[in-house]
């Protein structure tokens, strides 16, 4: 192959000295430890060198990566070659590669650079990257890329604005999916900051003397706030959920800012992002499964959110956000285009064994003995003490007995919801798809082709053993742990007979 056939030497933009900065020095978490341990300790000027040496270090690591890449693209292939000491060439035909994603983070946006991933489908992550260059450029490899392929390119450029999007989110859905994204455990996190470092940090809604410095001596609401204690509280909680509304709006726009899904000759184009902005394709004829999400309170205003996963990787991760928070309009254009039906509702569902509440009450039973006893103890201890050493004893007695109470009622408050999704998990046959519903608090419904299910597991414990039953585990590409896909608590023999099916 000729010289010109693989075309000329290209490098990365010199500005990747810069952009490649901030994630180069994300991963010196060690680093940076040592260095405010050794300013905490009072040793200023070594912590100062300590960050210079550091910051030489990445600069100097990061311009020898930058001297050492090169790439070309040629009239069938692109070559990159990288590496200091152990050189790499790597060659990627074009037939091979899926498609070209781009994305921008702030800075690349404002300096006109993009880093380009092929997506190959390698099973080890085996894409091509170009950490930063310029856009026009990126663009003009993702068009040659396409064609090369026989991928039509659309007419204006492959982004041809004029045709309708299958999705879309404008401002007020934004806001409004902020608003639904208001997280407990983000309210959790934020009561518990308050009620342990709340005096140090000078923020404790909950402390009538926080709302006197935030008011007017005389003001009416201060007063009121400051002679109910139970006003106070409630204020406080009020304030904490403003702040949870408000970092969950500013979540969701900052992530889905311009949120847009396209059908393309390539698949579905998804386009979204603030700050930092992604240009991914989804090849349909890739997509593994699907999952529609909602919860108690999205489901009671008819909210979903809509995930596919695919081979195609997406920020590491092959789980894709089709529909952030759409109806179940928007979801069926989305799943028409992957002509995917939507779940029908005379699908005969079939609900999963009691045991699926009775195991879990097994699970944690042992806890509940335990706090249960804390409490009787706690609540019946007598007090052996003067009546100063005895006040002080009774107050810390008092404490742990309502910290034990709390336990045990969020135990129970678990079983409970455990019921609730018990009532709920139950899976369908739909023609060539199996349907699985799961969870009450998180409701997904899963929507898996079965010509896309590779295995099927049986997994038993001793508990399930004693009752008879068997979770169904899905071995699907491109699903992560955290994303398994399972039926549980069905009864061995329906279990194996469910597999015999699905494998036929």
């Amino acid at each position: 192959m000729t010289d010109q056939s693989v075309g000329r030497t290209e490098r990365l933009h010199p500005l990747f000295l810069l952009t490649g900065l901030t994630g180069s020095l994300r991963g010196f978490a060690g680093g940076y430890a040592f260095i405010a341990y050794l300013f905490v300790s009072g040793k200023g000027t070594a912590a100062l060198l300590g960050a210079a040496a550091l910051l030489a270090f990445v600069t100097l690591s990061l311009f020898i990566y930058w001297r050492r890449f090169e790439f070309r693209v040629g009239a069938n292939e692109i070559r990159i070659d990288s590496g200091f000491i152990n050189r790499t060439h790597r060659s990627i035909p074009f037939d091979r590669i899926q498609d070209v994603d781009i994305t921008q983070g702030p800075l690349a946006r404002l300096l006109g650079l993009a880093q380009v991933k092929f997506e190959t489908g390698g099973s080890a992550g085996e894409e091509g990257v170009l950490a930063a260059i310029p856009l026009e450029r990126a663009e003009d490899i993702r068009t040659l890329i396409r064609g090369r392929r026989s991928i039509a390119v659309e007419t204006a450029k492959l982004e041809d604005e004029a045709r309708p999007p299958v999705y879309a989110m404008d401002s007020k859905r934004l806001i409004l999916a902020g608003a639904f994204n208001f997280s407990l455990a983000l309210f959790a996190g934020l009561f518990g900051l308050t009620q342990t470092m709340g005096d140090v940090l000078g923020f404790d809604p909950f402390d009538r003397d926080f709302w006197r410095g935030l008011f007017d001596a005389g003001d009416p609401i201060a007063d009121f706030l400051l002679a109910h204690r139970v006003a106070a509280a409630i204020a406080g909680a009020a304030l904490l959920v403003l702040i949870g509304l408000a970092t969950g709006i500013i979540r969701t726009v900052v992530r889905d800012f311009g949120f847009r899904v396209d059908r393309t000759d390539a698949g579905l184009r998804r386009r979204r992002g603030l700050l930092t902005r992604t240009d991914v394709t989804l090849p349909v004829k890739r997509a593994q499964a699907g999952l529609i999400l909602t919860g108690p309170m999205r489901d009671r205003f008819g909210w979903r959110q809509l995930k596919l996963e695919s081979l195609a990787r997406d920020e590491g991760s092959g789980a894709h956000v089709l529909a952030p928070f759409a109806n179940d309009a928007e979801v069926g254009a989305v799943l028409a285009e992957l002509e995917w039906p939507w779940p029908p509702a005379q699908a005969q569902w079939l609900r999963v064994s009691r045991a699926y509440v009775w195991s879990f009450v097994i699970g944690i039973s042992p806890l509940i003995v335990v706090t249960a006893l804390a409490a009787l103890i706690l609540g019946a201890t007598p007090l052996m003490f003067d009546d100063q050493t005895g006040a002080i004893v009774a107050r810390e007695f008092a404490s742990m007995l309502t910290g034990a109470s709390i336990i045990l009622a969020l135990l129970l408050l678990a079983i409970g919801a455990r019921w609730l999704a018990w009532r709920r998990t139950s899976y369908a046959l739909d023609g060539d798809r199996l349907l699985v519903r799961t969870g009450w608090w998180r409701r997904r419904t899963l929507l898996l082709p079965i010509s896309r299910i590779q295995s099927i597991d049986i997994a038993e414990s001793f508990v399930s053993r004693w009752f008879g039953t068997a979770t169904l585990l899905f071995g699907v590409a491109g699903a992560s742990a955290v994303s398994s896909h399972q039926i549980p608590s069905i009864p061995r023999d329906r279990a194996r007979e469910l597999r015999r099916q699905l494998l036929v």
